[in-house]
């Protein structure tokens, strides 16, 4: 027996195993979902938009760090609340009375932990009376303070850093003005204090300060994982009662019986807590990329639904009584099935090929719960529908609509068959065509664009109008979060979108150790050369050296004695001028720029505001390795950088892979149980055209590859390739049956066409229902997923006809060279 004789035996063997022991495959089936019930209580929800992207990278490993190592009291971190305050100025004595009431009630709350607080009401309060503390004694300070007064001393603190660090970059000293302010809570916190503690302290502060008249907001990561978990939740109750709703109104028509409808729901239910139980036994996290997966798996799940049902009800219509005609239909859709799972499995698996933990973890999760899906719907679903007729017909409950959902002689059939009757007489035109025109998309697409940007992951400053309108209990939350990124970025210098840095290793006592810091400054080249001839514009620890000098004549002395060469950066007694000045007005600022062993230091960089973040990150490397000391190039520019490098990278290779184990499995699968290995590329021909041109609508549409849509192209091999494999393995079976190419493709595409097409409509309007979610990022996969399967449906309808015309030429020319050899 050979090898594909015994699959198929194995599979009769099985389904034989299905049809005469239905009850039993239920009661196990059942009993499996109550044990994965279990674990979804048990599946925790990843809250961080970008951290989990960019964990383990060089990059982000030295800008944490940076982070870690330089202290620069108006940057926020894990620690710490920044209270954010604009209006037309926030600087009247109003404005900063609003500043501390909101610190004072803040204080007085021993759970929000407060360490101390920095910022321009607490600089300006201190200066007029140094001992006042609190927020309490700076408020009663400032409230026996005249305006005219408070005005003079702001006026005054025009060159004090820690002041006009946490004002808006249009503070102007003689208006005494500022649009925006930062106010910097930092919190005293235990070891065992965790993000879910910090995202309540954060939130709790963002209600003290909404209680206070003015644009008043508390801002940090707490907040911002806040806001990503409501996005998670708001995305599925509007997402996810859209999709159920579609799927309703088209299984109805598809399967136009209430009790095939509730089978079908049913088995759709199950997949979805499978898979969600898989996610809390393995630890998998729950995040905005996991929301695709149940709508994945919704989809293919429909596809195999409505094919076991089609088919059965075609083998009823010809006369087999329900037992039997299970039995026939499913030893045809076995194979089919088991070739659609493991294709589905090396489309959505491909991507576990990625660095990113997040890409990863969603292809584990989709290649997982594709395989319940097979299991459920290729086991479960047949046993439940043989016990249910049986039950219906022991108690005479009527069938509403057992047809098939199209024939040869329908209307439906008719059309579909169209692009067959054409292709029939001109099949190599046809093919010829579709590789010019896929080829001239692919070439197309492949300018398509790479990002990656914590906006991806945030609802839009202004929500569409049918967000908005939802009542209860689908109203979405308020969220905050992009509102204050684009104000940080708008008004505050510090914007880490226009810098990027370097994190320079050496010791830095060493004599020469300032002069290599500031030698590459007048090479710089690209988005790095803003400054006057082309030269770099640095702050380091040699700026704020000259800085300090310009302010102190008797460090001005110092430097110029230890300045061997007059260029105005010392070359000897570095430690002693470290002393002096981290001991003056100026050391908080050194300590932003140099460790206090002189051991790291960092550089910040401003970039041409006009350069990509590609360009800007390209040239801070290539900066980098001009410097003397260990020097890594990071900052947020160059860190997204990277993490866009690997998701072009893992779409790229997830693509080949997926293509590769996917063509290779088909060429397998069909000389092992057809002795037809060719087969196996014309089921992949329509799909490599279907994949070209979604590749060239990304690129018309100026969709980039992003984090979630840099799946799109194995993800779409996985989801598309059903529709062509169920269409082959139905031809496979008319032609065997003793019919030609032509007659077989007519058959397939009148008979399986129509069940493609209503699995088609569903697929692709529930996965577009992604459209609607909260975020762009969502939002785009789920528009190019409605796409790739329309596109997936449409070309195995024009392009599997022609090419397996061509394929069965190609068979007759092989054959009658054989013949000859054996002559």
């Amino acid at each position: 027996m050979s090898l594909g004789e015994r699959i198929e035996a194995w599979t009769r063997r099985l389904n034989d195993a299905i049809v005469d022991s239905p009850r039993r495959v239920i009661i196990i089936f059942l009993v499996l979902t109550l044990v994965f019930t279990g674990g979804i209580g048990l599946v925790s929800t990843d809250t961080e938009a970008t951290d989990s992207f960019t964990d383990g990278l060089e990059e982000q490993q030295a800008l944490d760090a940076v982070n870690e190592e330089f202290e620069d009291p108006f940057e926020s971190d894990d620690e710490s609340t920044q209270l954010i305050h604009s209006g037309s100025n926030v600087l009247t004595k109003e404005a900063l009375l609003r500043d501390l009431r909101v610190l004072e009630e803040v204080e007085s709350r021993d759970d929000l932990r407060v360490a101390s607080a920095n910022g321009p009401a607490t600089v300006v309060a201190q200066t007029i009376d140094p001992s006042a503390t609190t927020a309490a004694e700076q408020r009663r300070v400032l409230e026996s303070t005249s305006a005219t007064r408070v005005r003079q001393v702001v006026r005054s603190l025009s060159e004090n850093p820690r002041f006009t660090g946490a004002v808006a970059t249009d503070f102007n000293p003689t208006s005494v003005s500022a649009s925006a302010s930062i106010t910097v809570i930092s919190h005293d916190v235990p070891g065992e204090f965790s993000d879910g503690d910090l995202q309540e302290v954060q939130t709790t502060i963002r209600s003290i300060a909404a209680d206070q008249p003015g644009d008043l907001t508390a801002f940090g990561s707490g907040v911002t994982n806040a806001e990503t978990a409501n996005v998670i939740g708001d995305s599925l109750t509007i997402v996810m009662p859209v999709v159920v709703l579609l799927l309703l109104l088209f299984l109805v028509v598809a399967y136009r019986d209430p009790i095939d409808l509730a089978l079908g729901l049913l088995s759709l239910l199950m997949t979805i807590i499978w898979t969600f139980g898989f996610l809390g036994f393995s630890g998998i996290p729950f995040n905005q990329q996991m929301i695709t997966v149940p709508v994945l798996l919704l989809a293919v799940g429909v596809d195999f639904g409505i094919h076991i049902i089609n088919r059965y009800r075609e083998e009823v219509v010809d006369g087999y009584e329900a037992t039997e005609a299970m039995r026939e239909a499913n030893n045809q859709l076995m194979i089919a099935f088991i070739i659609v799972t493991v294709t589905t499995v090396f489309g959505f698996g491909a991507n576990v090929i990625s660095d990113l933990t997040p890409i990863r973890n969603m292809g584990i999760a989709s290649a997982v719960g594709i395989t319940f899906t097979f299991l459920i719907f290729g086991l479960f679903l047949p046993a439940a529908k043989l016990v249910v007729d049986r039950l219906r017909e022991q108690y005479g409950v009527p069938e509403f609509n057992s047809a098939p959902i199209s024939s040869e002689d329908s209307t439906l059939g008719k059309f579909l068959t169209f692009p067959a009757q054409v292709s029939r007489y001109a099949p190599i035109a046809f093919v010829v065509v579709l590789l010019v025109t896929g080829g001239m998309a692919a070439a197309y697409g492949s300018g398509v664009d790479t990002s990656f940007e914590t906006e991806d992951f945030l609802p839009p400053e202004e929500q569409p109008d049918y967000v908005t309108s939802l009542p209860e209990p689908f109203a979405p939350s308020e969220y905050t979060v992009t509102e204050t990124l684009n104000l940080l970025e708008d008004r505050f210098s510090t914007n880490q979108d226009q810098t990027v840095k370097l994190y320079v290793e050496g010791n830095f006592e060493e004599g020469h150790a300032l002069e290599a810091l500031a030698d590459p400054n007048d090479d710089a080249s690209g988005s790095l050369a803003v400054g006057d001839g082309g030269s770099a514009q640095p702050t380091s620890i040699v700026t704020v050296i000259q800085s300090h000098a310009e302010q102190n004549p008797e460090f001005a002395k110092l430097v110029a004695r230890n300045d061997i060469d007059g260029n105005g950066i010392p070359d000897q007694n570095l430690d002693r001028i470290y002393d002096v000045l981290f001991a003056s007005s100026s050391g908080d600022r050194a300590e932003q720029y140099l460790t206090p062993d002189r051991r790291s230091a960092q550089v910040d960089y401003a970039i041409d505001s006009g350069a990509s973040q590609a360009e800007a990150a390209a040239d801070t490397r290539e900066f980098a390795e001009e410097f003397r000391y260990k020097t890594t190039a990071t900052g947020q520019i160059v860190v997204f950088d990277a993490v866009t490098d690997i998701i072009f990278n893992s779409s790229i290779q997830g693509l080949i892979i997926a293509m590769g184990l996917t063509g290779l499995f088909l060429v397998i699968a069909y000389a092992v149980l057809e002795s037809k290995p060719l087969l196996g590329i014309a089921n992949l021909f329509p799909i490599l055209i279907a994949i070209a041109f979604l590749l060239g609508t990304m690129r018309y549409l100026g969709i980039s590859l992003n984090a979630l849509t840099g799946t799109i192209l194995s993800i779409s091999i996985g989801l598309g390739i059903a529709y062509s494999v169920h269409a082959t393995h139905r031809f496979i079976d008319e032609y065997n049956a003793g019919a030609d190419a032509y007659e077989s493709m007519i058959i397939t595409l009148s008979g399986t066409g129509g069940a493609l097409l209503g699995s088609m409509l569903t697929t692709s309007l529930g996965t577009g229902a992604l459209a609607l979610a909260i975020t762009p990022v969502l939002g785009d996969f789920g528009l190019l997923m409605a796409l790739s399967v329309v596109y997936s449906f449409v070309f195995t309808v024009i392009a599997l006809p022609p090419a397996v015309l061509l394929w069965e030429r190609y068979q007759g020319v092989w054959s009658g060279i054989n013949l000859s050899v054996s002559g």
